[in-house]
């Protein structure tokens, strides 16, 4: 019984899938976000993409937009004025 909770639990993890952005070369990246502490130990939620899926996948949060590097294709996210 402990098992199948177990399976069930990671397959939810991995159900949900969070932002994807295609670059101007074919790469498709992942959206992931983070709580961290800071050194004067306030909390941020810090954003980044990978281009595998990773259960600490997010959606693009609402008044953020993604800036794609011309040079090299390396992708961002930047709040929208």
């Amino acid at each position: 019984m402990l098992g199948v909770l177990l399976l069930t639990i990671r397959e939810r993890e991995f159900v949900t899938m969070g932002y994807q952005h295609t670059n101007s070369k074919g790469v498709t990246y992942h959206l992931n976000s983070k709580n961290v502490t800071l050194r004067g130990g306030k909390q941020q939620m810090i954003y980044y993409f990978s281009k595998d899926d990773r259960p600490e996948a997010s959606e693009l949060p609402a008044g953020f937009s993604v800036n794609e590097n011309p040079r090299n294709g390396f992708l961002t996210i930047k709040r929208d004025r």
